[in-house]
């Protein structure tokens, strides 16, 4: 995949589409928009991208309430710090960083998206998402699946080790402890039935148990 990135009229450039997209991310400072209908094309961010001190809102279709897999992750979303709201139909996949940089798709075909940082789209993009927020519904705990055996931090934390986070990166994602991260682990070993890490993730996967990262 490729992300076109537009910052002159009269020039663009190629870079790789993952990495680009995960690096403006990284690099948020006030605040980050999505606009998503959890589709393959156009620009996403999961949980894992959600960090401290960024103020992060996301709106997402109904549907995906009533699907369990898109709503563990609108779930995970929402613990990490997420403001995740939902619509009959959004409009557009788009997400606008710090009110300066607007990724949109660029080619369903290939998967590309386009970064632009030129302002009328940036302004365009963020108007229509302040249009639709106020009447997009709050999700909230009672919206999440019960018919699982673990909560959603757990669910996270799980995914995040999976992955290979140490118990402080995972704690540091979920805004916890270390301490509490290593009782929770404990506790889903004993539940499991695990002697170790990797048997309890593997028991955990059999089961369902890990969320599954939506693009």
């Amino acid at each position: 995949m490729t992300v076109t990135l537009i910052n002159r009229p009269t020039g663009f450039h190629h870079v790789p589409a993952q990495g680009a997209v995960a690096e403006l991310l990284a690099g948020a400072k006030d605040e980050v928009i999505a606009l998503s209908n959890l589709t393959p094309a156009g620009p996403a961010f999961g949980p894992r991208d959600v960090k401290h001190g960024v103020r992060y809102r996301a709106i997402y279709p109904d549907a995906a309430r009533m699907t369990p897999n898109l709503c563990r992750h609108l779930g995970a979303m929402s613990m990490a710090g997420t403001a995740v709201r939902t619509m009959p139909l959004v409009p557009m996949n788009a997400l606008v960083i710090d009110g300066q940089v607007a990724v949109l798709p660029a080619d369903s075909a290939n998967g590309s998206v386009a970064v632009l940082r030129l302002s009328s789209v940036v302004i365009t993009v963020l108007e229509l998402f302040e249009r639709v927020w106020p009447d997009a519904v709050p999700l909230a705990a009672d919206d999440l699946p019960d018919d699982t055996d673990l909560s959603m931090r757990e669910r996270e934390m799980l995914r995040l080790l999976g992955l290979g986070a140490t118990d402080e990166a995972a704690a540091a994602q979920l805004g916890i402890s270390v301490r509490t991260v290593r009782r929770m682990v404990a506790q889903i070993m004993h539940r499991l039935g695990a002697r170790s890490r990797f048997q309890a993730g593997v028991k955990a996967a059999d089961r369902g148990w890990l969320l599954d990262r939506a693009s």
